[in-house]
């Protein structure tokens, strides 16, 4: 199913598209059609987009999740369950940095604000 010697540095390039389908994330991620539907069941975070006939489309933070994915479960070790926990404390980390981003940046707003309206 997967050449042990692969890594996600052999992984062809994703190209500049917004969305994939499933056969073009199979390609790009080296994993098959089946086990990218299981994954949707097994990672909340892994949620393509469907739309007629259910059809999947993926866009590029999916196929960089995947790829996130198959890095832990093929390369590094990990069981399913482990997997998903690892990336649900990744995701808060990166949530937490994207609001504290966030809060600064208002707050030079309202900075730029007060300044403005004490003229």
């Amino acid at each position: 199913m997967l050449d042990p010697s692969s890594s996600n540095t052999d992984l062809p390039a994703i190209p500049g598209k917004r969305y994939f389908t499933i056969g073009e994330v199979s390609d790009l991620c080296q994993v098959k059609p089946h086990v990218l539907r299981y994954w949707e069941q097994e990672f909340p975070q892994l949620k393509p987009v469907k739309r007629r006939g259910n059809r999947r489309y993926y866009q590029r933070h999916d196929v960089l999740m995947i790829r996130q994915i198959r890095s832990l479960l093929y390369e590094q070790g990990f069981t399913i369950g482990g997997a998903r926990q690892q990336l649900s404390g990744d995701t808060a980390k990166e949530d937490l940095q994207q609001s504290q981003q966030i809060i600064k940046q208002l707050r030079g707003e309202l900075e730029e604000l007060l300044h403005i309206l004490k003229r």
